[in-house]
């Protein structure tokens, strides 16, 4: 996946995607959930029943826009839960897909919660039917949604005093909490779920996988900066007056889109406008504080990123004042100015968004974590996806690097880890060696790469030390960069 433009990246939010199925009427199996039974399909791959569309949380709109999420009303009548949910304001659904829905032995889950920078993604872009079969159809595959943008991630004094702040991870949460609550009756076992994405909910899941690890700036909730995008909000809205928040839910949610857009074209790119902020609640602290601390959810981390995660988070045809750049994407911070092009920068914002956070996950697991890299060139963000999700097709993605041995060996990683909690417990022959696990001083990870004739070239390499020497360094930097 390559985005040329945050522009573009954005815009493609706009595209609501309905998958639509051929349903043989014959092969409907029925779940009921207490407050819905939904009718599901066996899906086109081998043996696995899809159930798309689940309502797990009541409309977010009306009086519960910028609310925490609730449970949803009880309904009669038999849902269909044959097409993708939409991709909307309405957006708290999931899609459940199982291998062993009337298996007497609970399998593993896994709960995909897709990335987009907190600005766009839906479940249709992600069949989790895909990682059932990587697995061998040993996994059930949960794919959710939730709020995005403002809508999820809007904050301010105001969301603080008639709302919820980080409404989209309150989302994360509750979805969480519904699979915990509901997944042994689509065969999956509640004690054995591996989040794979970016969330936390205590005692909700045993396992985390994390692709591209990503940490955007967290500030405080009425920092100037959030305060000053939700007072930009409410101007562009209209809304001025003393009931600010109940205005903002009156607004039509098209106007709103079209703000939430604006307000994330007009940033600085390598900024994402609507993110978590510190709430006090949900998120008590800074990560990186958290992390040093080991304060963690979960008992084992896999955490693989892409070798150049940058440069689509920078603009390459432009050249910066050091000065300029880094105010720019954190106000907090101060530096001495020196002209600089886009590779150089793009280093440095890869450094901060990805690598020091990524260092803190893995050591905020000490003997509990493996880190790995794509290194398929070119190895940008989001081109990994595609080899696991090979029905992925958003934002043209293409196959790279099509040798049916690498992509075995790729996928079992993750999904041996889902099931197993070792990526060296394989599901399946794997040409992937011992996968040591992350300690601080050896510093091994496994690099999946190619020969400079085409041959898989996957090996345990010792990380890169002027690599750990800049996240030492943002580290330290933590209170400026609001991480």
């Amino acid at each position: 996946m390559s985005l040329h433009s945050l522009q573009h990246f954005l815009q493609v939010a706009l595209i609501f995607l309905v998958c639509v199925q051929n349903v043989d009427a014959g092969t409907t199996p029925l779940v009921d959930l207490g407050y819905a039974q939904y009718q599901g399909v066996v899906d086109t791959k081998p043996d696995i029943t899809a159930f798309k569309g689940i309502r797990y949380a009541a409309p977010p709109t009306g009086s519960l826009r910028f609310q925490a999420p609730a449970p949803p009303s009880k309904v009669a009548e038999v849902q269909q839960a044959f097409n993708d949910p939409p991709a909307s304001e309405d957006c708290l659904f999931l899609n459940v897909f199982s291998p062993a829905l009337n298996s007497t032995a609970p399998l593993p889950t896994i709960v995909w919660i897709h990335g987009g920078g907190y600005a766009l993604g839906s479940a249709s872009q992600y069949n989790g039917a895909d990682l059932v079969q990587d697995s061998n159809n040993k996994v059930v595959a949960v794919v959710i949604q939730y709020r995005l943008g403002l809508f999820g991630f809007l904050a301010g004094q105001q969301v603080k005093d008639d709302g919820a702040l980080n409404a989209g991870l309150l989302d994360q949460d509750f979805a969480l909490r519904w699979v915990n609550k509901n997944i042994r009756k689509f065969g999956g076992d509640p004690d054995k779920v591996t989040i794979w994405g970016q969330s936390a909910a205590p005692k909700l899941f045993r396992a985390a996988i994390t692709s591209s690890t990503f940490m955007p700036s967290q500030y405080r909730y009425n920092d100037t900066i959030p305060q000053t995008l939700f007072n930009d909000v409410a101007a562009q809205a209209g809304c001025n007056d003393t009931k600010t928040l109940d205005c903002l839910r009156a607004v039509d949610g098209a106007t709103l889109e079209n703000i939430n857009l604006n307000t994330m074209v007009s940033g600085f790119q390598g900024t994402f406008s609507f993110a978590p902020v510190v709430d006090g609640l949900f998120i008590t602290q800074s990560p990186t504080d958290a992390l040093l601390r080991g304060k963690v959810n979960g008992d084992i981390l896999l955490s693989v990123f892409n070798t150049n995660e940058g440069p689509v988070s920078v603009n390459q045809s432009a050249e910066y004042n050091v000065t300029e750049y880094v105010r720019n994407l954190f106000p907090l911070f101060g530096v001495k100015g020196e002209q600089c092009g886009g590779e150089y920068l793009s280093t440095v914002w890869v450094s901060i968004e990805s690598d020091a956070p990524l260092m803190s996950s893995l050591n905020a697991f000490p003997a509990k974590s493996y880190k790995g890299e794509y290194a398929i060139p070119p190895a940008g963000h989001g081109q990994d996806i595609i080899n696991y999700f090979p029905s992925f097709t958003a934002f043209n993605a293409t196959l790279i690097y099509n040798n049916t041995a690498f992509i075995d060996a790729f996928t079992d990683a993750f999904v041996s880890f889902a099931v197993n909690l070792d990526p060296n417990v394989k599901l399946r022959p794997s040409i992937t060696p011992a996968w040591p696990k992350w300690s601080r001083g050896a510093d091994m990870e496994m690099v999946f790469n190619e020969t400079e004739s085409g041959m898989p070239d996957i090996a345990p390499v010792r990380t890169s030390s002027a690599l750990l020497d800049r996240c030492e360094f943002w580290k330290s930097m933590h209170h400026l960069t609001g991480q």
